[in-house]
């Protein structure tokens, strides 16, 4: 079959012109390995050849581009791939060749997702650890990199955690603020040894004045409906919610 000409494409491609109406579109990598640029014939034979090559090169190249703006794991881009219903072989071809070439690194993944999740996240380490592992990162990979979030990191971390629960919290004190600080910092995937170290620290008893100020918002949107014992009773039960007591003087 002849050759008629080529003309060049987007994306790495070529477009070669047969007889008889006759398209073939292949990457440039096809165009060189075979020399298409210097033949003037193909051969059928020669065109199955180059069609297996050209779909070994079309998925290389989708996996190259996957990865070309973020970090994935090695189990990640497999994902991907196999979601778009590349035949296996091909698939572990082109993640061989990527990992030959260092495009792909599953420690240099986890150690690019730790940070990112250090910087733009609350999480804290084993929620991290949770994370690679659904991404089938070597657990030796993450235990290494991991390291970087020691206790003094998860230390600062907690106490930020922990002035900013108060904050956020202003109508909640005593046992219920403790423990919902407890459980979201638990979580976060933070140390519980440390949490219980720090927050033993911190005091959330009842602030008269938080209380106060709760019990008369309370007061007055209950008051409309009920009275006497009644009311006590739902006031008192409303301000345990909170983890707050008060007695009017």
């Amino acid at each position: 079959m002849k050759v008629i000409k080529y003309k060049k494409m987007a994306n790495s491609r070529y477009k070669v012109y047969l007889e008889d109406n006759h398209e073939l579109l292949l990457y440039e990598d096809v165009i060189l390995k075979y020399n298409l640029l210097i033949r003037k014939d193909i051969d059928e034979k020669l065109i199955i050849e180059m069609d297996k090559y050209n779909q070994e090169c079309d998925v290389y190249y989708v996996a190259l581009n996957s990865i070309k703006n973020r970090f994935r794991s090695i189990y990640e881009l497999k994902g991907i791939l196999l979601k778009k219903e590349y035949p296996i072989d091909l698939v572990n071809s082109a993640i061989d060749k990527l990992v030959g070439q260092g495009y792909l690194n599953d420690r240099s993944y986890c150690k690019s997702f730790i940070n990112n999740q250090m910087i733009t996240t609350n999480n804290g380490p084993f929620k991290i650890i949770r994370e690679l592992n659904e991404k089938k990162v070597d657990s030796e990979i993450i235990d290494s990199e991991i390291s970087i979030f020691d206790e003094e990191e998860q230390t600062i971390r907690i106490r930020k955690l922990i002035d900013k629960g108060i904050r956020s919290n202003h109508n909640k004190g005593g046992v219920v603020l403790k423990q919902k600080i407890y459980n979201d910092l638990k979580n976060l995937g933070y140390d519980v040894s440390i949490i219980n170290k720090i927050i033993s620290e911190y005091s959330f008893g009842n602030d008269r004045d938080i209380a106060k100020k709760e019990y008369d918002k309370l007061y007055r949107k209950y008051s409309r409906k009920y009275s006497g014992d009644e009311l006590k009773y739902i006031l008192k039960e409303k301000m345990y919610q909170r983890g707050l007591s008060y007695e009017e003087e």
